[in-house]
């Protein structure tokens, strides 16, 4: 059965937010129209694997040029569409953009991939990950495997070659190290991040996550190995230019108290020599909710509220790549969830965000992959290929009442290759194949007279990934 692709195609515009006010733009799939779109809206539509052709038509001769674009089986390939440019204030801009349509038609609206193309099951861009988790608690560089590499060469090439100015990664760190004297902030990290990614940045107090943010942030310089943010090789010449296209948002905020919210955005945006400041400070608060309070005095915040106030102030200067951390330290509930919506918000323009947090829950629900830094980085993947990587698959089992002869119900079945019991009535099987094994151990528990209560896939979180991980390092390193 062949699964869908999906397009994902977001409509950028002039004016206010209120999209439902503009017209209507059909989009149109190998010459069928198969959606509309708003302004400053997303729209997924789902293709089917192969090779087809996109088009953006606002008017029938006010259209974008016909982009061709090949998906495989659960791909998502983006796609961004904008009017390409305003016309003079002499003539309305329909009539301009009418008359130029009659010698050519695709004038009107820009149409062009957003980011390189992603499959399911493998991330945008693979890392360069250091230690093998399962054999070699010791740090050593692990090489990627052929096929990943393979993978990322081929998403980055197919970006390329639709026009897509960002397919290089965001982020490429090589063997970065920085020490203060004899003390060793981090050694030799290496990973890569791509466009519009979430990368969670993990590790207990003292790894050094927060040194490589300074590091990569500008700061502090390196000690030793490279780095290129956000296009740029990071060196003490390119600072300014990085921190042109880059934000960071510490966990102390560090706001002026005795001014109010506004003049505190009003202060940052002069320092990055932004143009339209009350604008950007407007949409920048209407983003994290606190439009209603700016005119508050900065000092009389709560953490919670001066939280939100950083993250408006990173927001300011509409970076290529944010470095948050710990953005949601400090906020109830309510406000963490709406950090977290404005996070998945930037992901979809396309923006990368850099995320430092201990909460592993957070990370889990919004992090595309994560790497765990215990001053040597230990591992970078997707939390669900840490978790089959570090984990056995099992299963759980749960009976009313103690198995008489729990060994001659369990060893008997094929796709059983251990047992362990852990407690009364409850059982963990190693497994090869859950799917496979439960029926089996499903018949076999009936057959042998026992209530079946559960049976179901042990499941692990991240925090049980990243407890394993650092349990290992203690074990490979005692005091």
């Amino acid at each position: 059965m062949t699964t869908a692709a999906t397009v994902r195609l977001q409509r950028k515009g002039w004016g206010s937010s209120g999209s439902r006010r503009s017209r209507l733009w059909k989009v149109v799939i190998d010459g069928n129209v198969v959606g509309s779109i708003h302004n400053k809206e997303i729209a997924e539509l789902p293709v089917t694997p192969g090779r087809h052709s996109l088009e953006v038509r606002s008017m029938r001769h006010l259209v974008s040029p016909e982009v061709p674009f090949e998906v495989t089986e659960r791909q998502i390939l983006g796609f961004s569409c904008h009017p390409r440019s305003l016309s003079p204030i002499i003539l309305p801009r329909w009539i301009v953009w009418l008359l130029a349509t009659l010698i050519k038609n695709d004038l009107w609206i820009d149409l062009r991939p957003t980011t390189p193309a992603r499959s399911s099951g493998v991330p945008t861009s693979m890392a360069h990950q250091q230690g093998d988790v399962k054999g070699d608690p010791t740090g050593a560089q692990r090489e990627p495997s052929n096929a990943g590499s393979d993978m990322r060469t081929r998403a980055f090439a197919d970006a390329r070659a639709w026009g897509d100015t960002r397919a290089e990664p965001a982020l490429v760190v090589n063997h970065l190290t920085k020490r203060f004297g004899e003390r060793i902030a981090f050694s030799e990290v290496s990973f890569e991040v791509g466009h519009g990614e979430v990368f969670g940045f993990l590790g207990p107090n003292g790894a050094g996550k927060t040194t490589t943010v300074r590091t990569l942030g500008t700061l502090i310089a390196p000690t030793s190995g490279s780095a290129t943010v956000a296009g740029i090789p990071l060196s003490p010449e390119n600072g300014m230019e990085i921190r042109r296209r880059i934000s960071v948002m510490p966990e102390s905020p560090g706001l002026y108290l005795r001014l109010t919210i506004t003049e505190n955005l009003e202060f940052f945006a002069g320092l990055y020599g932004l143009q339209k400041v009350g604008d950007r400070v407007k949409d920048a608060l209407e983003a994290v909710n606190l439009a209603d309070r700016a005119s508050d005095l900065c000092g009389g915040l709560s953490k919670g509220l001066r939280q939100r106030v950083g993250l408006a102030r990173a927001l300011l200067s509409d970076p290529t790549v944010m470095f948050l951390d710990e953005p949601t330290s400090g906020l109830d509930p309510v406000a963490a969830f709406e950090v977290h919506d404005l996070i998945n918000g930037l992901r979809e323009k396309g923006t990368t965000i850099f995320l430092t947090t201990h909460r592993l829950d957070e990370a889990e629900k919004l992090c595309d992959r994560v790497a765990i830094l215990n001053t040597t980085l230990r591992t970078v993947g997707r939390p669900e290929e840490l978790r089959a990587e570090l984990f056995k698959r099992a299963l759980i089992v749960k009976t009313h009442a103690p198995l008489s002869d729990a060994d001659q119900v369990f060893k008997g079945i094929p796709s059983v290759n251990d047992w362990s019991s852990e407690g009364p009535g409850s059982y963990v099987l190693s497994v090869s194949d859950p799917e496979v094994a439960a029926p089996e151990v499903a018949r076999s528990l009936v057959g042998s007279g026992a209530d079946v209560l559960f049976i179901g896939e042990a499941q692990h979180s991240l925090e049980d990934v990243y407890l394993e991980l650092i349990d290992q390092e203690a074990a490979a390193n005692p005091r």
